[in-house]
């Protein structure tokens, strides 16, 4: 596998086309790829039109897909001041990569059995190693797709994001081939002789003790170890430190949802499925950004600056990065910290390509989940055919 990124500020999109296909043919050499992955600025607005069409013509590419974002990524910078595009090219004589664009029309009902599912996927002569999932904010129903995904294809791993840069819903744009994509989604697969990982980093940390959820209805959370919620939290605020009580007085809390609900150890960093507390409802129950079970171990989470990049590193160190040929970095555009260069600080000389999402994607325990505040990377390695 030959693997490279580029990154390309310029104000003019066919300038910075020219500039990112420049370098790609001096690492990769002339002629055509097997995957382009491209991040493009919405500030570039109508001529984002041109966008997949131009990279076509000056790179060639058997499969191209994409989207826009606020800020563009890449292992050497972050470019959200200046119109950029950050770009990821591949050559792998060995493995597939395969791309279709989804709308919402074409998503299967609850009750739809797998095969309606595998339907909308490319076809493949090999089993599928990893998925990446490409939407639009406004109108693309990522929940329902991504289930979708898991339901059919439970092993696999997902990572992606939700486009950003535009608060209008034609702004931000998808690609997918020669083609501007507006509404839906993009899932590009990889089959063959390549190993995906994801790795996702939620940006905040634990504080407090766990415990056990022993009442809940829906996304209300009523009792915690046979208490009420509201005396559940007091506790756990009463054992912070001086400088995290600072921190939970001017930010805001989250619930850390333990991934694994069989488990009899207790969780820690990296486990729980973050979400957003969204306030206390007039039976003193907590509103939270999730579905409840009774018996899942949940904690108080909170964010700062410092708690994303560590959450990043150990994620990081925990996978197979040292055998990594090249990333994909979708990262939460309220996301703070510059998490590049920690990947580069880990991985120096891996190529790496992304962008801010308005929401990212990648799994947690097993289930894939839209995120906020987050920074979900795919690891791309070599590996063999099962």
């Amino acid at each position: 596998m030959k693997l490279h990124s580029a990154l390309a500020e310029s104000a003019d999109l066919e300038e910075a086309c020219e500039a990112v296909a420049s370098e790609l043919r001096r690492y990769l050499s002339p002629g055509e790829v097997d995957l382009l992955v491209v991040f493009a600025s919405a500030g570039y607005g109508p001529d984002l039109d041109r966008l997949p069409v131009l990279l076509q013509e000056k790179i060639g590419a058997k499969t191209l897909v994409g989207c826009t974002g606020s800020g563009q990524l890449h292992e050497l910078a972050m470019q959200e001041a200046t119109p950029a595009l950050s770009v990821l090219a591949a050559r792998m004589p060995n493995a597939q990569v395969a791309a279709t664009a989804i709308a919402n029309a074409d998503l299967p009902h609850a009750d739809a059995p797998p095969s309606a599912w595998r339907q909308l996927l490319p076809a493949s002569e090999h089993p599928t190693r990893g998925i990446v999932v490409l939407g639009e904010p406004f109108e693309c129903d990522m929940r329902a797709l991504i289930a979708g995904l898991d339901f059919v294809l439970p092993e696999i791993p997902k990572v992606g994001g939700l486009a950003s840069g535009s608060h209008h819903p034609n702004g931000n744009a998808l690609f997918c081939g020669r083609r501007r994509i507006n509404q839906g989604a993009v899932v590009l697969t990889f089959s063959g002789d390549i190993a995906v990982e994801a790795v996702v980093a939620q940006g905040c940390r634990p504080i407090g003790k766990p415990g056990r959820i022993t009442k809940a209805d829906r996304n209300r959370l009523a009792q915690v170890d046979n208490i009420p919620v509201k005396h559940f939290i007091e506790n756990q605020l009463r054992t912070l430190t001086e400088s995290d009580m600072h921190l939970a007085d001017g930010s805001p809390l989250f619930l850390g949802i333990a991934s694994d609900p069989f488990t009899t150890l207790e969780p820690t960093a990296g486990d729980f499925l973050v979400r957003n507390v969204l306030g206390i409802d007039d039976s003193g129950h907590l509103v939270v950004g999730e579905n409840l079970s009774v018996g899942r171990s949940v904690q108080l989470h909170l964010r700062d600056g410092s708690s994303g990049l560590d959450n990043l590193q150990s994620q990081l160190e925990r996978s197979h990065i040292d055998q990594a040929r090249a990333a994909l970095m979708f990262r939460c555009v309220g996301r703070e910290g510059q998490d590049h260069e920690r990947f580069a600080s880990l991985a120096p000389g891996v190529p790496l390509a992304g962008c801010t999402c308005n929401g990212e994607i990648g799994p947690v325990g097993g289930v894939t989940h839209l995120h906020g505040y987050t920074a979900a990377c795919l690891l791309l390695r070599e590996g063999r055919a099962e």
